[in-house]
Parts: structure tokens; C-alpha cells; sequence
């Protein structure tokens, strides 16, 4: 029960991260907002590592938090890539999905199977993510240049769920200062190459402060989760990060949801029920 209570606050906080994200993205540039937030989230790094941080890291632990921040630094930039394509009600359905598929591929593979619940609580959360992750309006033709982008950024936050999730008990929460320092180094390295100066305007720099701190928090609720839950399970209730996003863009912003986002809101409830028996 606790690992799936860990891993759904986790795809809450997520989800809010990924909310304030969002709102800065719309009045800055994107890339600096990602370095930013990434800067504001290192003294609620540094304060989990310190009370939950475990024993002395080995290099393997810390290699491995480094190849699961470079997965999701790089997923990030392919989604930014993809949604900049104007074909959203493709793109986030079909990566959120894949996002989902990774771990639970790992998890079956390297971990004994779950209960027939719990599986079909996992199908649940894989349909709810897609439903919920539907843009409402028509989108663009899905060409083969669309859906690779997508399948591709799916894969790297998968990868990233995935070698987070298998870092193992005694490595504590030491991977995400892996994590942080590679997605930082390849930050910096994006905004030289491309001459990018990390500077937001007001608003922004609020939304992106709020961001860092948040998806910091996430991580650490979804590595507990992992540490203590079968990856094929708590994966993909760590990836219902879709679901708070919306809930907040309804509560905040007034927006208007569709029957399938409905439908998957549905599904999400029904996954963490099953998944929890």
C-alpha cells in the first residue's frame, strides 16, 4: 500500500511541477526555464539527501542517476520539440504512454510478476494516461516524423522511471544528485551552444521557482516508491503525472476538459484502487 500512496504523491507533485512549468514556459524561454527550475530544486535535493540520503554513495549509484538525468533531460527537450510541431493531441498521448510501458517492461523482466489486480490496475493507469493526456481540437496529420519524436521522448522519461526505479535500497536517495548534476551539465551545455541567456521575466522566474523545488520532491516520492513497490507497478502510477496537471489547469486556469479526459480521470481513480488491493 505505501509504495503506491508514495508513488501516486509523486505523479501529483509531478504533475504541479510540470503545471508551473508550463506557465512559465508561456512568458520565457523554454530551455532557461528547465535551467532555472533545475537550480531552484538543489536545496530540497540537498535537505532529502541529507534525511534520507542513505550510506556513502558508490559510483555506481551516482552512474546511474547521471544516465536517468541525461534520459529525461534529453525526453524533455524531445517533448518541447514535438509539441512546438502543433500536433499535441498526438504527441502527449503517445509519449505519456510509452513513458508508462517502459517501466512496467522492466518490471516484468527483472521483477517477480504482480498480482492479476494489480496488472489490471496497471492497464488502467496506461489507458488513463493517454485519455487524459488527449488535447482537446484537432491536431495536425500524424506523420512518421511526429510519432518518432514522440515514441523517442516516451522512451527517455521510461528509461529515466526505469533506472531510478532498479538503483536498488541501499543507494538511498543519492542517485537524484546523479540526476541533478548531469541534467544541470547538459542545461548549460544547451545554453552555450544555442547562446541562450538564462534570464525570465517576473512571472516566469515565479512559476519556475515553484517548478524546480517541485520536481525535486517528485523524484524522491517516486524513488521511495520504487525502492519499496515492483517497478511494473509503481511506474506507471508514478506516471499519472497528466492527471494533476489537468486538474489544475481546470481549477486554475478554467479550462475545459473533453469526455476522454473525463473517461481517463476515471481510469487514474480506478488504477490506484486495483493497484492498491
Amino acid at each position: 500500500m505505501l509504495p503506491i500512496v508514495l508513488a501516486a504523491l509523486s505523479a501529483a507533485v509531478w504533475g504541479s511541477a510540470d503545471f508551473a512549468g508550463g506557465k512559465a514556459a508561456q512568458t520565457s524561454r523554454t530551455l532557461a526555464v528547465t535551467v532555472l527550475s533545475q537550480i531552484a530544486g538543489l536545496p530540497v535535493l540537498a535537505a532529502c539527501v541529507v534525511l534520507l540520503g542513505g550510506g556513502t554513495p558508490g559510483i555506481g549509484t551516482l552512474t546511474a542517476g547521471g544516465v536517468a538525468g541525461l534520459a529525461g533531460f534529453v525526453g524533455i527537450m524531445l517533448l518541447y520539440r514535438g509539441l512546438s510541431q502543433g500536433a499535441m493531441a498526438i504527441f502527449a498521448p503517445v509519449s505519456a504512454v510509452t513513458t508508462a510501458l517502459v517501466p512496467v517492461g522492466v518490471g516484468l523482466v527483472l521483477d517477480r510478476t504482480p498480482s492479476a489486480l494489480a496488472l489490471i490496475g496497471v492497464a488502467c493507469a496506461v489507458a488513463g494516461i493517454g485519455l487524459v493526456s488527449l488535447a482537446r481540437g484537432a491536431a495536425r496529420a500524424a506523420t512518421p516524423r511526429i510519432i518518432a519524436l514522440a515514441l523517442a521522448s516516451g522512451v527517455c522519461f521510461g528509461i529515466f522511471f526505469a533506472l531510478l526505479g532498479k538503483t536498488g535500497p541501499q543507494a538511498g536517495l543519492w542517485p537524484l544528485v546523479g540526476v541533478r548534476v548531469v541534467s544541470l551539465a547538459a542545461g548549460f551545455a544547451a545554453l552555450a551552444v544555442t547562446r541562450t541567456w538564462p534570464r525570465l521575466d517576473p512571472v516566469g522566474r515565479r512559476w519556475a521557482l515553484l517548478a524546480g523545488p517541485l520536481d525535486v520532491l517528485a523524484n524522491a516520492l517516486y524513488l521511495l516508491a520504487a525502492l519499496r513497490g515492483p517497478l511494473a507497478v509503481v511506474g506507471p502510477i508514478g506516471a499519472l503525472y497528466p492527471v494533476s496537471t489537468v486538474l489544475l489547469a481546470i481549477t486554475v486556469d478554467r479550462e475545459r476538459v473533453g469526455p476522454a479526459q473525463l473517461a481517463g480521470l476515471g481510469l487514474a481513480a480506478t488504477a490506484l484502487v486495483l493497484a492498491a488491493s
